[in-house]
């Protein structure tokens, strides 16, 4: 990113606070439906849960093609270097093997659109070229692709290929890296460097300070669903089933790399079993389908667990330095967020630690930076709540540290510090009420109970701690996003998109939504996505599909409405009225006083079987007049054994100021799994990385431990449910919101339990004895 692009934005920023608020989502008032809802607001179960649960549900490795052959792929065991010997031979005669693809016989292509610039959403995730050249750039890269009959010949086949190497010098210590760490100008659409009132001058005149680093490890992707793709030709004509958060992205950045036209390329994913930001445009795919170009017969490929974590990016590690000055009566003077994280080159995806600082206090100056260190491995990506998971761990210990140095409660001190507008550029926010949502979680989660000083509640061997923090994930309405919507004779309805459902209730939600904006029952409605050959939508991530998708339907409905007068007829009920004066209710159109036309009626006066219509959602220009955020306050309770050093958590609970819920259910079941990710990210997550060998050390779920059901205590989830204005429907994402705080919160808990203070993460039993 650039200093072009922090004019443009800074530009668009100040064009967008001159607009009238009717040019935004609401049109000035809040959306009637919010307080007309009938599915919306209810717990409905997942329409999708009964496919799933009886195995009908069709996921992309179960896809079968005839004539398909299985894939199995083999990774440099060197951090940077060269091929030198590549002996394929016993290989290619193995039994059932019909190709093994090298850089030799691989096709020439182009390097996968990254993110950046014009093009915000593209899928890439590395800038390295795909098996192009005998260079080694990570420890684990693909070096070849082996395709058979079967995948046990793929993989039998895959270990006789023989590869020698010439080593070269890797770069692989995060110390050494911040010699010549690099400052980008901008990180995603943000200035990086935030220079306001002279912190550092502030920090040393301050009554009150805390000033210290906080480390956090990488992390990796591990959801239950492994990634997989099944590609196939036609002619010049591709068909790709994939495990992708991005469709349609994923199938315009396929037409650019294998020289295709849009129109010639559809990706199909109904079903994921995963995603949290893993799942972009990486390697494997790239290699299936040039691999099926070439044996000219369709191509699977899924990657063992060990296979995620050679070639799929995670969270990066961090080393961030966090000072906080406050006054005598506790109002901060000055905040200080600075640091670095690893983000090579050739990657695209900043674990942008620093932007939560942005919004969440009040304070008299800021110093905010963000480094990123170029070492060679594979290349980091988004990963559930990007930036704010571990940027929060930072932050919220060092205020959780300064409550403690002030004698002050941390639940006071960071109400006391609470904006009410953005601290930094003065924008209002559109909503914001954490204050609200503190009140409510402490008095449910009996915050009176702690006791200031640590180690003073125990039972037996287990010393007792409560601790706090706040988080928070910004709102995102990503543009592009369009729906079809079809009414039929009979009054049903039929709605699609390309958008992705990876267990979050994107169809249920939606079929709510659609339901009553049309004012129909639910089961009149179906909501069809999962195929690029849809109406194009977004990429799923950012917590921005659903009101991204709402938008568009929202824009559907009315058009719905116009064209459905337009056919009506002058004889109608309705004739001579403007859709302005015009509702969708009780399965038909409606106005006062008490004018009606059904849906069936209508079509049926016009001899029509079926209306279609295409929505677009507005361009977001909301999110650059307005400081929009959700934010949370989360608690713990854990024990932490004094003879041991073990901690078990035994309550969270996360209290959330997100707008209007949709659906209590899906939104509770989103809150609570993002709270597992963050309790995995406190107590047992990490990527071990050899610092000698640039390897991934624990690359399974046997050494990369994440949180199982015995570790998990009850976690308790409430909101405000007050509605954004200026948000579809008042509704702000939700997916990322949860992870955010909860490591701080624990570590701040270990603290109250033991009095001691951990700030490099995973807070493991070895630093508590």
């Amino acid at each position: 990113m650039s200093r072009v692009q922090n004019v443009v934005i800074g530009s668009a920023r100040r064009v967008a606070g001159w607009l009238p608020d009717r040019m935004l989502p609401g049109g000035g008032a809040p959306d009637p439906l919010i307080e007309r809802q009938a599915e919306l607001g209810r717990p409905t179960s997942r329409l999708d849960g009964p496919l799933k649960v009886t195995g009908r549900a069709p996921f992309v490795t179960e896809t079968v093609l005839p004539g398909q052959l299985s894939a199995a792929l083999v990774h440099s065991t060197v951090t940077r270097g060269r091929i030198t010997r590549l002996d394929t031979r016993a290989a290619e005669a193995a039994p059932g093997v019909a190709l093994v693809l090298t850089y030799r016989n691989m096709p020439r292509l182009g390097i996968v659109p990254m993110p950046g610039g014009a093009n915000l959403f593209a899928p890439g995730s590395s800038g390295l070229p795909i098996m192009q050249d005998a260079e080694v750039r990570y420890n684990g890269q693909v070096v070849a692709a082996v395709l058979a009959e079967t995948q046990e010949q793929a993989d039998h086949a895959a270990s006789l290929i023989e590869i020698d190497y010439a080593a070269q010098p890797a770069a692989t210590r995060f110390a050494d890296a911040k010699a010549t760490a690099r400052t980008p100008a901008s990180i995603l659409i943000e200035k990086n460097h935030v220079s306001v009132g002279g912190a550092e001058r502030r920090l040393s005149a301050a009554v009150h300070r805390v000033d210290n680093v906080y480390r956090t490890p990488g992390h990796n992707h591990n959801a239950i669903e492994l990634h997989g793709v099944t590609a196939a030709w036609d002619g010049d004509s591709l068909l790709v089933h994939d495990t992708t958060q991005a469709i349609v992205p994923e199938a315009r950045a396929l037409a650019t790399v294998f020289g295709l036209k849009n129109e010639q390329v559809r990706v199909i994913s109904p079903f994921i079993g995963g995603g949290f930001g893993g799942k972009g445009l990486w390697d494997h795919q790239i290699i299936a389908v040039a691999a099926a170009r070439v044996a000219g017969r369709p191509v699977r490929l899924r990657l063992s667990r060990e296979g995620v974590y050679r070639i799929i990016g995670g969270r990066s590690p961090s080393e961030q330095r966090v000072a906080v000055g406050a006054d005598a009566d506790g109002r901060f003077t000055a905040i200080i967020h600075t640091g670095y994280t690893v983000m090579p080159t050739y990657g695209a995806c900043p674990e942008q630690f620093t932007m939560g600082t942005r919004t969440a206090y009040r304070a008299d100056s800021f110093e905010l930076l963000h480094r990123h260190l170029d070492l060679d491995v594979v290349p980091n990506t988004f990963m559930r709540t990007p930036g704010e998971t571990i940027g929060t761990f930072a932050v919220e210990s060092a205020i959780d540290e300064l409550a403690a140095a002030m004698d002050a409660d941390p639940v006071e001190l960071r109400l006391r510090n609470l904006p009410d507008r953005h601290p930094i550029s003065g924008a209002p926010f559109s909503q914001h009420a954490l204050h609200q949502a503190y009140v409510d979680g402490a008095a449910r989660f009996g915050w009176d109970r702690r006791t200031a000083k640590p180690g003073e509640r125990r039972d037996g061997e287990w010393l007792i701690g409560l601790g706090c923090a706040s988080g928070g994930f910004p709102y995102a309405r990503m543009p592009g996003a369009n729906v079809s919507l079809t009414l039929r004779r009979d009054g049903t309805v039929a709605i699609s998109c390309s958008a992705q459902d990876m267990g979050m209730g994107t169809t249920t939600v939606q079929t709510q939504h659609a339901a009553d904006r049309l004012g129909l029952p639910l089961d009149r409605v179906t909501f069809t996505l999962g195929d690029s050959a849809l109406a194009a939508s977004p990429m799923a991530g950012g917590s921005a599909q659903t009101a991204s998708i709402l938008a568009a339907v929202i824009s559907a409905a009315d058009r719905l409405r116009d064209e459905l007068l337009k056919i009506a007829g002058a004889d109608g009920p309705l004739a001579g009225l403007r859709g302005s004066a015009v509702r969708l209710a009780d399965g038909g159109l409606a106005a006062d006083p008490g004018r009606h036309d059904t849906y069936r009626a209508i079509l049926a006066r016009a001899g029509r079987d079926e209306v279609t219509v295409t929505g677009t959602g507005a361009p977001p220009l909301e999110f650059l007049k307005y400081t929009m955020h959700s934010s949370s306050a989360i608690f713990c309770e854990l024990r932490v054994s004094e003879v041991t050093g073990e901690v078990r958590v035994d309550r969270l609970l996360g209290s959330f100021d997100c707008g209007t819920v949709l659906n209590p259910k899906t939104a509770a079941g989103q809150l609570r799994g993002g709270m597992i990710m963050g309790l995995g990210v406190a107590l047992t997550e990490e990527t071990l990385f050899d610092e000698r060998t640039g390897r991934i050390m624990n690359p399974s779920l046997a050494d990369y431990h994440i949180p199982a059901h015995l570790d998990v205590p009850d976690i308790d989830v409430i909101w405000t449910g007050i509605p954004d204005p200026h948000s579809p429907l008042g509704a702000r994402g939700l997916g990322e919101l949860g992870t955010s705080g909860v490591a701080a919160a624990v570590a701040n808990a270990v603290f109250n339990a033991t009095g001691r203070r951990v700030r490099d993460l995973p807070v493991t039993l070895d630093k508590l004895l």
